[in-house]
């Protein structure tokens, strides 16, 4: 079984808009879409926001010396995690994430169920807002919950990686 899945992005910038109206937007940071699936549990939860807010997807300041690798413009890459640099996260739920294919028709009866997805990806964000990202919560934002979202952003990079909470190395 799969668990909690989360598709992270390193952006310039990024928003969410419903109905026209302008919802979240963030500028460089993190874009992560996150899919809840049906016996994902608090311990999948915390994981995910620990790992994607220590997760090291920005390069550093340029090494002293010689030696270690180092991007074409003299930076340490993978050095620095979102919280290191002072970025933005948005996350948005996105329950097809545990969507899979039953002959040409996607099925989502892996993904938890609408109503208790929404209170444990409520409590997901505040673990982020006030553990993780402890007095800097008012960085991440997110979007709606359950609305047909248009998801804008600028990846940068491209940096795009994928997690299952259950895929732990």
């Amino acid at each position: 079984r799969t668990g909690m899945r989360a598709v992270i992005q390193r952006v310039k910038s990024a928003s969410v808009t419903v109905d026209g109206a302008l919802v979240s937007s963030i500028g460089p940071g993190l874009v992560v879409l996150v899919g809840i699936g049906g016996d994902d549990t608090k311990e999948d939860a915390e994981y995910v926001a620990g790992k994607c807010l220590r997760a090291r997807l920005f390069p550093g300041d340029p090494p002293e010396g010689e030696g270690g690798a180092t991007n074409w413009d003299g930076a340490k890459p993978w050095d620095r995690n979102v919280m290191d640099i002072d970025g933005e996260v948005l996350f948005v739920s996105q329950f097809t994430l545990h969507g899979y294919f039953k002959g040409n028709r996607p099925d989502f009866h892996r993904a938890m169920d609408p109503e208790t997805a929404k209170a444990f990806y409520r409590d997901f964000l505040a673990f982020a807002r006030e553990t993780v990202y402890a007095g800097k919560g008012t960085r991440i934002k997110d979007g709606i919950f359950g609305a047909k979202m248009d998801v804008a952003l600028v990846n940068d990079g491209p940096v795009t990686l994928l997690m299952d909470s259950r895929d732990r190395k």
